[in-house]
């Protein structure tokens, strides 16, 4: 704690150490999100089509997504504890170590048809997604207020070179798990094991400073001696930090839906799994490969303009995936696109829109919170779209996620006639 409240003089004294240590902080952050993204893959990639092949039938086919979602729902509030108290480098590392052995677990299922096991492993497995996600505020501990948009992508543009050739890879894993003896699907969860734990040895091994125990540092270094004293309630999260969740979840509400039913539409119409890699690849790069463009427009332009682009985009995403033909590989490319740039799009705004309305003190706390509704909202997602497949057909539920997409503009608007968020 002295080393770091002397890094904070230190900082105050010369913002050219704050730079160069954001700088290490983005480079160590930007290597374990290439990793974390090939692990992310997996689970979207060929989740519910291994249930489908293990449990029989449409019905369960959101399960898997519902499961790893609500694991990273648990994930995501244990790291946000664990993070206001020790740090994102402990919190985040051990994240992706738990993700990494939840990914071995469903190897196993896979191999010896342990439909049991493989719901536990699929919930231990969302921990990688939740600190994979996680990990784009480590980003912003220390960016200025004007570089907080432009932090979170730089993190989130690293996942893509992971994230887009995991689905790619989909064929050539399957094939080495075959020749190991075990299921074709399970192949992309061997990617996920190695991918996530490296990605934790990396953050435990090489982020230090923590880059939020640094900002803590600096908060108690700017305040007057006397509130410290005085032992003063914590400040609360401003406006922003709701409208930022409610951007976030309906974003992530409509994006899971229409994607976790994409690749079993995509089988029905006797697509074969290259197809079905080459869609979810584009689709997840279209998350995250804009990430740095997306960022520097929520910095210039604003957070909550941005928003509203993401709420229109999905809409369009909805639209163009419920009117494609069957059999038409570039329409669902197209809507499958979109789909992840309104993500893309709503995710950096409302993160953007959380950091300026938290401060140190209560930051980590809030966004962990805040990380438990988006992936709860998922995991809802995930299941009632098998059982909206099941009940009408892939029309109904991407037009009825792209709608539903549209309802955080009057949210926004309301904040936007509030008070001004804290920006420290």
């Amino acid at each position: 704690m002295h080393d770091l409240g002397a890094l904070a003089q230190r900082i105050r004294a010369d913002d050219d150490v704050r730079r160069a240590l954001q700088r290490r902080t983005l480079t160590i952050v930007a290597i374990s999100q290439v990793l974390g993204g090939a692990g992310l893959a997996a689970g979207i990639t060929v989740g519910a089509l291994l249930a489908q092949q293990l449990v029989g039938g449409d019905g369960l086919a959101g399960a898997p997504t519902a499961l790893f979602t609500l694991g990273s729902a648990l994930a995501a509030f244990l790291i946000g504890r664990f993070t206001q108290r020790r740090g994102r480098r402990l919190g985040l590392g051990l994240g992706f170590a738990a993700g990494g052995l939840g990914a071995l677990g469903v190897v196993v299922a896979a191999a010896t048809g342990g439909v049991p096991l493989l719901f536990v492993s699929l919930f231990v497995y969302g921990a990688g997604t939740a600190t994979n996600l996680q990990a784009r505020y480590a980003g912003t501990d220390l960016a200025t207020p004007e570089q907080r948009g432009t932090a979170v992508s730089i993190a989130l543009v690293a996942t893509t070179a992971g994230a887009v050739a995991g689905p790619n890879l989909v064929d050539p894993l399957g094939r080495l798990a075959v020749s190991i003896g075990i299921p074709a699907l399970a192949g992309p969860f061997l990617l996920a094991a190695a991918a996530d734990l490296s990605a934790g040895i990396v953050l435990l091994a090489f982020l230090r400073p923590d880059p939020f125990l640094v900002a803590r540092a600096l908060e108690r270094a700017a305040a007057p001696a006397d509130e410290e004293a005085s032992g003063a309630d914590r400040p609360r999260p401003g406006p922003g930090a709701i409208a930022g969740a409610t951007v976030m979840v309906l974003t992530t509400i409509a994006m899971v839906a229409i994607m976790t039913m994409t690749p079993v539409h995509m089988r029905a119409m006797d697509f074969g799994l290259s197809a079905v890699g080459l869609v979810i690849g584009i689709h997840v790069g279209a998350m995250y490969l804009p990430s740095l463009v997306t960022g520097i427009l929520v910095d210039r332009i604003g957070r909550v303009p941005m928003a509203v682009a993401s709420g229109v985009t999905l809409l369009l995403a909805g639209v163009v995936a419920a009117l494609a033909p069957d059999g038409s590989l570039g329409l669902l490319i197209l809507a499958l696109t979109l789909l992840g740039l309104g993500w893309n799009f709503g995710l950096i705004a409302g993160t953007a829109l959380v950091v300026d309305a938290t401060v140190p003190a209560n930051r980590a706390r809030t966004q962990g919170t805040i990380d438990v509704l988006i992936a709860l909202s998922g995991a809802g997602a995930g299941a009632a779209s098998g059982v909206v497949m099941a009940a009408s057909d892939y029309s109904v539920l991407s037009f009825s996620g792209g709608i539903l997409a549209l309802l955080l503009i009057p949210v926004l608007l309301w904040t936007a006639r509030g008070p001004r968020p804290a920006r420290r």
